[in-house]
């Protein structure tokens, strides 16, 4: 048996990973806790890693059929050749979850680095990274189109 990629519809992929365990094959839905910013507030939500996409670990020729005709599914990466996940790919995700959330080490940031803030009121903008504030979930930017100093969520700014 080998692991495939199965493209969902949105938002169909626990349904769609309920009924393939139904039938006993081996599912690997990938979640990660984030934050979001909604309706003026900073709010923690679990969402799939891989929207629309889902693992399964089954036997292509016995089951294909069954997989591509589960209400839901898509199709099965690859569609009439179904495409292998190289089972290092799965056992990475797995390693890295913790409490069925998958933990990703945040990426370092250099005091002047340029970066783009992706959520809240200043998204999109561009800033300079100050440093890592206490607890290391918050920074301190530059934001020079304004002229100001921002404390942000360290989760919602990239390196550019």
């Amino acid at each position: 048996m080998n692991w495939y990629a199965i493209y969902t519809k949105p938002k169909c992929e626990d349904t769609v990973a309920l009924q393939l365990r139904g039938i006993g094959i081996n599912v690997l839905t990938p979640k990660i806790k984030t934050k979001k910013y909604r309706y003026g507030r900073t709010k923690e939500v679990i969402e799939t890693l891989f929207p629309c996409y889902i693992f399964a670990e089954f036997d292509v020729l016995r089951h294909k059929r069954t997989v591509k005709y589960t209400k839901g599914v898509r199709y099965i990466v690859g569609k009439d050749s179904p495409v292998k996940v190289n089972s290092e790919i799965i056992n990475s995700i797995v390693t890295h979850t913790i409490n069925g959330l998958v933990e990703i080490e945040p990426k370092k940031l250099e005091k002047g680095q340029m970066v783009r803030i992706k959520e809240g009121p200043f998204k999109g903008f561009n800033a300079i990274f100050e440093k890592q504030l206490k607890g290391k979930e918050r920074v301190l930017l530059l934001l020079e189109e304004i002229n100001a100093r921002l404390d942000m969520d360290a989760c919602f700014v990239e390196k550019i």
